[in-house]
């Protein structure tokens, strides 16, 4: 007999003695007494098994790291002290890593250079979220962003999100090709809500927001059936690294990290 079982089985015979005990009451003070020992009996067994059953594990939240700050070296990013991502340069994202939920430090170091930290920040997870980490600014004054992901899809649909993540450039309206605008006025710092489409692919462009004026073209944009996508506009409009765009598939998979 299973643990949960044999719970339900003491409660359900503390119940069954409460009710004889309070049928004898007034009419059998022996059997009253007997039948409420009884009872006290079984709640005592109920509630120390549940004080002694192991609790479960929270599921475990997961982050990746996007390094999106521009006239910057590659990074080492560390939490808790531990270095969990070396040498990542710009405009790459790392692997996922597994967390259980809670606080954590989090440290950015020049790649292989654990002298001067150039960020520093404490972040929260919630268990069974997913998020993506994303540097921004330039070096000297890099901070660090949490966007959630939201990795489920309705059956044979696919969906998508930006977040515009290049600082010198204004807010922008993302439309298709030539035709209507898809979200408007998405601005620095800024992800839009995740859009559901039938599974195709598609022309799209970023034009500076209420004018025709395209700053990024992006043809051929492919979302398959099932899968959640997120794309991060990058780098700079008027110098280098020159504006362009992320697409990241927001995965349900098993972390390529272990679990800290």
């Amino acid at each position: 007999m299973s643990d949960t079982r044999n719970q339900a089985d003491y409660l359900q015979k503390a119940a069954i003695y409460d009710s004889l005990a309070q049928f004898y009451k007034y009419t059998n003070p022996n059997y009253h007494m007997h039948f409420y020992l009884k009872h006290l009996h079984y709640m005592n067994k109920a509630i120390t098994m549940i004080r002694t059953q192991p609790q479960l594990d929270l599921e475990e939240a997961k982050i990746r790291v996007l390094h999106t700050s521009y006239n910057s070296s590659n990074i080492d990013f560390y939490v808790n002290g531990k270095r969990v991502f070396r040498d990542l340069p710009f405009n790459n994202v790392s692997t996922d890593l597994a967390l259980k939920p809670g606080k954590y430090h989090i440290d950015i170091y020049p790649a292989g250079k654990m002298i001067d930290s150039v960020l520093n920040k404490k972040l929260t997870v919630e268990p069974g979220k997913s998020y993506t980490l994303t540097t921004i600014e330039s070096m000297k004054k890099m901070r660090l962003l949490m966007f959630e992901n939201l990795p489920e899809v309705q059956r044979n649909e696919a969906k998508f999100r930006f977040i515009h993540l290049s600082p010198d450039t204004p807010a922008l309206d993302i439309a298709v090709t030539n035709r209507d605008v898809i979200f408007q006025k998405v601005a620095y710092k800024q992800a839009t809500e995740y859009l559901g489409l039938t599974p195709m692919t598609v022309d799209l462009e970023a034009r500076e927001a209420g004018t025709k004026n395209v700053l990024l073209s992006m043809p051929k944009l492919q979302f398959n059936q099932n899968k959640s996508y997120t794309i991060i506009f990058i780098g700079l409009s008027k110098e280098q690294p020159e504006l362009q765009f992320i697409s990241m598939e927001d995965q349900k998979m098993v972390p390529d990290t272990t679990i800290l």
